[in-house]
């Protein structure tokens, strides 16, 4: 085992399936798009925990294709067929390898490949023997199919929601193939079901919490003789593919009926907190006229049917709208993606005053643009640094980006969508919140430990948009049966269950 060539690669990208906007070669090159002694190079995240743990084993990390990008729609076809022929050439030229690893998101798609993960690690098995394991790193807002099961001998997802285990989850999954190379792991894996698609507003990991009860469960349960890994699933809403669902994944060691007994018995535990799995939400103006009522700041408005985060433009303006209308002169943050304003920004310059045609010209279905007049405050290349998470230590990519200053509103108009963590956008511009009675946070979860110090209130928005809180909101036209909360009566006896293949490993 200890001479063992592992190849490393993936493809990490989360899809939406309800915005207009498709990923382009461009939303990769400005993320990752490694090969070689590039990937080799990687220290921290997945990747990084990946090689540390396998060179650690005495194992020969071998570099294929990775690439990932910030959450958009689906990625355009001939850019995943460039992805995929990348890394499919890269694992025939790198010769017989022992193992694969690969990180995976769970919930990209493509044009041509709805089941993006799927199809990659189905491609992936025709090219090598049945006796090579594949091993797998998922988010744990993955949509785990029967195709990504079936060509894969271990997933294990991440365990912390906001994210904060990137690199222990890359180190668990080279351990699990050391396990399966050294032939201590006979991995069988079982994943169990249920249609429960809600947001991630209440899927923190940390309790109290309904997601949190389950992983906390989960982790109890892991015994290393039996359960190799549990993974609890919530299952990322805003794909339009059939069987959507959340629950638990499990891999165990041999025994398959354990394995799809203690898949099922946590995805019960999963179904009974849905309900609690919900949340309420108020219409802009309604939660700036609360707000307003508050003494101090700042109070949070939640707009997370626009989080880029999970796919969406980043180009809405319906909070704005409401702050303009009902609350001008107190001081706030909004953030808007649009390109083209913020090159008219950059054009007309500092400290002069613009006007701007502002909002929902990228993904146009959700809203009508906003006239704004403003001063512009301040420019910016928009390049910042990730201070932890999934992007720790990795260049964020604003593009052209103004403040431009609307009353007391500061708008940070960006021309690239990018992944909020907590406050390096607005750091690398000089504006603190902290000093905000407002603030509009276009995410479900993260902007509750960005803000956990100071904010005093935050209302999540009932807002159109493609990653709504209401998951109500959006038509689901490929899921064949009903869900819940779309059908809030609904009865499960057992969650489905899904098995995986059993293959005989010989180093």
């Amino acid at each position: 085992m200890m001479s063992a060539r592992v190849g490393i690669g993936g493809v990490f990208i989360e899809c939406n399936h309800f915005t207009t906007q498709l990923a382009d070669r461009e939303s990769f090159k400005r993320s990752e798009w490694l090969a070689g002694d590039a990937l080799l190079s990687k220290d921290t995240g997945v990747l990084g925990g990946m090689i540390s743990v396998l060179q650690a084993g005495g194992c020969q990390p071998v570099p294929l294709f990775y690439a990932s990008a910030c959450p958009s729609g689906a990625i355009q076809a001939e850019v995943y067929n460039e992805l995929k022929n990348e890394l499919l050439q890269r694992l025939v030229d790198a010769g017989e390898l022992d193992g694969i690893l690969l990180c995976l998101h769970g919930a990209g798609a493509a044009v041509n490949a709805p089941d993006l993960e799927g199809d990659l690690v189905e491609s992936v098995r025709e090219r090598v023997k049945e006796s090579v394991p594949i091993v797998g790193t998922l988010d744990l807002h993955a949509h785990v199919t029967s195709k990504l099961i079936s060509n894969t001998d271990a997933l294990l997802a991440w365990e912390t929601y906001p994210h904060v285990d990137a690199f222990e989850t890359g180190e668990r999954g080279a351990r699990t193939m050391i396990e399966i190379l050294s032939g201590r792991l006979k991995p069988i894996m079982a994943m169990a079901k249920t249609p429960v698609l809600v947001s991630a507003i209440h899927g923190q990991t940390t309790p109290p919490g309904p997601f949190a009860d389950v992983m906390k469960e989960a982790k109890r349960l892991e015994d290393d003789s039996v359960f190799h890994s549990i993974s609890p699933i919530l299952v990322h809403p805003y794909l339009n593919m059939p069987d959507m669902g959340g629950g638990v994944l499990v891999v165990a060691n041999e025994n398959e009926s354990e394995a799809a007994s203690m898949a099922k018995r946590l995805t019960k535990r999963y179904w009974q907190n849905r309900r609690e799995l919900q949340t309420e939400t108020f219409h802009p103006d309604e939660a700036v006229k609360l707000g307003l009522q508050l003494e101090s700041g700042p109070v949070l408005l939640v707009e997370t049917a626009d989080c880029c985060g999970g796919g969406a433009a980043g180009d809405s303006v319906h909070s704005l709208r409401s702050l303009i209308q009902e609350s001008p002169e107190q001081a706030a943050i909004v953030p808007v993606v649009d390109p083209s304003a913020a090159c008219e920004a950059h054009s007309t310059g500092l400290g002069k005053e613009v006007r701007l045609r502002l909002g929902h010209q990228i993904d146009t279905q959700w809203g009508e643009p906003i006239e704004i007049e403003g001063i512009v405050k301040k420019i910016s290349n928009g390049e910042f640094i990730y201070r932890g998470g999934i992007w720790d230590g990795r260049a964020g990519n604003m593009g052209p980006t103004a403040v431009v200053a609307v009353g007391q509103i500061q708008v940070v108009v960006s021309s690239n969508a990018t992944y909020d963590w907590m406050t390096e956008q607005y750091d690398l511009l000089g504006l603190n919140p902290a000093d905000c009675k407002f603030v509009v946070a276009k995410n479900p979860m993260n902007y509750q430990q960005a803000y956990a110090g100071v904010m005093k209130a935050a209302f999540v928005l009932d807002t159109p948009g493609p990653t709504p809180a209401n998951t109500n909101a959006l038509l689901y036209t490929a899921m064949k049966s009903n869900w819940f909360p779309y059908d809030p009566d609904l009865r499960i006896d057992e969650p489905t269950v899904m098995v995986s293949q059993r293959r005989e490993f010989h180093l």
